[in-house]
């Protein structure tokens, strides 16, 4: 428990660097990019890879900071871009992927089963019992009515995302970029 709350700490310091609000800033112009290639399927199921730019942000600066921009980030794609009625339960939802993926990202080796996990356990916990429960309040359906389609749709996206959010985070670990934005900011070693 020590370790998870140094961990945590360590995240909530990241709020302190420049280099942390810029890179969130820019995660969060490319996540409005990406959500206009979203496509939404009836009122209960969207497609899309928007949420790859916040798992960028759990990645590279924790579960503190990832919990704040994920949060953050729904309310204001909310506002720019409405597609229904604000579910507090949902933003919720946001708040403790992004958590959930900090915790399983920060600050550790890229490996494919980390993120099949995160991924699992945000597609089953918060999507489908959450995310049904917060939507069945909102719309009056049952939840079980919403839940079947809700779980085959996350149990075929968890491989697809699972894979997408790995080569991603391994081109760009390759291509040296999560390096250049971690050496950003005031605390950089001048030549």
């Amino acid at each position: 428990m020590k370790k998870m709350a140094a961990f945590f700490s360590d995240s909530v310091r990241e709020f302190q660097n420049v280099r942390t609000v810029t890179a969130c800033g820019l995660f969060a112009a490319l996540a409005f990019i990406l959500e206009s290639f979203s496509i939404q399927l009836g009122e209960y199921i969207k497609i899309g890879f928007s949420g790859l730019p916040n798992e960028m942000v759990d990645f590279l600066f924790g579960p503190a900071v990832g919990c704040v921009f994920s949060g953050m980030l729904d309310i204001l794609k909310l506002i720019v871009h409405p597609t229904g009625p604000w579910i507090p339960g949902l933003t919720l939802d946001s708040f403790l992927a992004g958590l959930i993926y900090g915790f399983f990202l920060y600050k550790r080796p890229i490996r494919l089963w980390r993120i099949l996990t995160a991924k699992l356990i945000v597609a089953l916990v918060i999507n489908v019992v959450l995310g049904t429960f917060w939507l069945s309040q909102v719309y009056g359906n049952g939840f079980w009515v919403m839940a079947p389609a809700r779980l085959v749709k996350n149990v075929i996206m968890w491989p697809i995302n699972s894979l997408v959010l790995y080569l991603t985070l391994k081109v760009l670990e390759t291509a040296g970029v999560f390096r250049m934005i971690r050496g950003f900011g005031p605390h950089r070693k001048k030549a």
